[in-house]
Parts: C-alpha cells; sequence; structure tokens
C-alpha cells in the first residue's frame, strides 16, 4: 500500500527575512509563562495519533526536513562521503518504491567548516544544501572577526546554509542590543547563504530569555532560529519549542515574514518526529512543516525512522544495524 504522502502539496517559497529594527519595546513586553507551557507541552504526545499509511506518509515528511548531521572530531572525508550518499538515498530503493516516494532526499546535509567542500562535491546535481557550522561551533567564544571570517570561509566553499552560535553571555546579561548587533552582522556575511541561528536554549536559563533572544535574532534578519548545537546537557525539548514557535508566530502576525525552526539534538526516534511535525502543524500550519520552514537537526532520527517504513511496508521489524548511515 502506497503512503498518503502529502508531496503534492506546494513547497511553499518565501521571502527571506531581511530583519528590522531593534524594537527594545517589544523585546521588553515578551513574557512566558513557565508553568502553562510546560503544561501544554506535556499534553502534547497524546493529541495526536496517526497510524498506518498516514503515519508512513508524516515520517516520509519527516526524512525530507532532516538536516542529515555529522559534527564529530574524529570526522573524516570518508564518513562525510557515506553520509552525503546516506541523503541521497535515506531509505532502500525497494522501500521507497513501494511507500510511491522514489526520489526522496534529506533536507540537507550539516557538517564543520573543513568538510564543505568534501559535501559539496559528494552533493552535486542532487539539489541538496550543504549547511556549515560556523562562528566558533560550538561556544561561539571566539573573537567576532575570526567568526564573521568563518562565515565567509563557507559561503566561498559552497555552503548554502550556516548554522551560527550566538553569544550566551548577551542573553544572560540582558545585552539585547549586543546580541542585535552580532547577530546582524552575521546575518550581513552569510550573503545568499541562508543564516540559523542557535540559541544554545539549554545554556540560556528561563524561558523568558528563550523567547527574547528568539525576537532578537528574528528582528536581526535570522532566516531560522535553532534550539541547541547538540553539544549541550539539554537540547530540543517540547517545552523550549512551544516558546520559540510561538516567538516565530507573533513574528510573522507583526512583521509578515515567515520564519523557520529546526530542533536539534536528542531527537532520536520516529515517534518523537511524529510529535515536533504535529506540534508544528498546529502552531503554525502547514507551511511550517515544509523543509524551508521547518528542520530536524539529526543523524540517528533517519535509521529509526527508516526502521518503522520498512515494518509499514513489510511488516516485520529489522536490526537497527541494517540501516546505519553507511
Amino acid at each position: 500500500m502506497q503512503a498518503k504522502a502529502d508531496k503534492n502539496l506546494p513547497q511553499l517559497t518565501h521571502a527571506r527575512n531581511p530583519g528590522m529594527p531593534l524594537d527594545l519595546d517589544w523585546v521588553a513586553s515578551v513574557q512566558a509563562n513557565t508553568s502553562a507551557i510546560e503544561r501544554r507541552a506535556a499534553t502534547i504526545p497524546g493529541r495526536r495519533s496517526v497510524k498506518k499509511e498516514y503515519q508512513a506518509a508524516w515520517l516520509c515528511k519527516a526524512i525530507s526536513c532532516i538536516d542529515l548531521t555529522t559534527l564529530s572530531g574524529d570526522d573524516t572525508a570518508g564518513r562525510v562521503l557515506r553520509l552525503c550518499a546516506k541523503a541521497r538515498q535515506p531509505v532502500r530503493p525497494d522501500l521507497l518504491a513501494a511507500l510511491g516516494m522514489e526520489g526522496l532526499t534529506t533536507g540537507a546535509v550539516c557538517v564543520y567548516h573543513d568538510m564543505v567542500e568534501t559535501a559539496v562535491r559528494a552533493l552535486e546535481g542532487s539539489g541538496i544544501p550543504v549547511a556549515a557550522v560556523s562562528t566558533g561551533f560550538p561556544a561561539g567564544l571566539s573573537p567576532l572577526h575570526l567568526r564573521l571570517a568563518e562565515i565567509g570561509e563557507s559561503v566561498a566553499a559552497g555552503a548554502r546554509e550556516i548554522d551560527i552560535v550566538i553569544s550566551r553571555r548577551h542573553v544572560l546579561t540582558q545585552n539585547w542590543q549586543a546580541l542585535y548587533d552580532e547577530m546582524r552582522a552575521m546575518r550581513a556575511a552569510c550573503g545568499d547563504a541562508h543564516v540559523k541561528a542557535i540559541l544554545a536554549t539549554g545554556e540560556l536559563g528561563t524561558l523568558r530569555n528563550v523567547a527574547r533572544a528568539s525576537l532578537i535574532c528574528m528582528m536581526a534578519g535570522a532566516d531560522f532560529i535553532k534550539t541547541s548545537t547538540g553539544k549541550e546537557p539539554v537540547n530540543a525539548t517540547l517545552p523550549v519549542t512551544l516558546t520559540m514557535i510561538r516567538a516565530i508566530r507573533d513574528y510573522q502576525e507583526r512583521t509578515g515574514i515567515k520564519v523557520g525552526y529546526k530542533p536539534a539534538g536528542g531527537i532520536s526516534k520516529a515517534k518523537d518526529a511524529l510529535v515536533y511535525l504535529a506540534l508544528m502543524r498546529d502552531e503554525l500550519g502547514l507551511p511550517w512543516v515544509q523543509p524551508d520552514l521547518f528542520r530536524f537537526g539529526a543523524s540517528s532520527l533517519l535509521g529509526d525512522i527508516e526502521r518503522q517504513l520498512e515494518h509499514h511496508v513489510t511488516g516485520a521489524y529489522s536490526a537497527a544495524n541494517r540501516h546505519a548511515m553507511g
């Protein structure tokens, strides 16, 4: 049985976020009711349940929204080449044929700067963009001029998306002007490359800080806001997600500009991907379950999704080691 995929929906396009002047009155008005947010987040996993061909369709959608990632100190060219091959062919061809999803790819491949050229060559002709983590990832504590130079080098190497990390100290000290100026400079350094602002939410202290930092980065021109580097003790969570996507909704309602969202770190199970997709659809609507406005920062997630799709097609689960990255 073929998956009832929404692949016939238009892949919505929209203008990049040009940013706006810093509005400190708007920032000061932003609050976050932590207990209410946590109560709402706790109900999310049980509110939406999809089965059979509908579940398979949403899992295929999740694959199309994955930034397939390797960010290890022992990365090699060979590992990146295998990752790129997996991005081009994320699921076995016979399974995709059974699902009616031939040609499915991941949303992007995300690597360190040194591996950008390798990934660009490996993905040539596929249409899959390369994303580079930049600006002193993961801590973001190198001098600003070096962080800006790093962005420029990654763009020159062919990266079409740049995942930058903000200076957490600006949030913790409420220095919103400094955060805005830094983000604005990074946005300019990216040129035509889309910029994803990593907030490192596990290190920001409060959900109010998360909400205000999200708004500042959007004001400064971030095309996406992203939860985490994946290196913090606490990464993507549902309360943080709810806080950030409601900031996106407020920004869109006030400016008319759509900004994307990327949860990263700790999302490794297919059922978790379904929860995030359901939340995005509920809170922001169908445009935000397309890869131009939503991405998962993940690696092991793809393997579990592939296992679930094989079970849907064949009725049997296979061992996880049959769905390795390469």
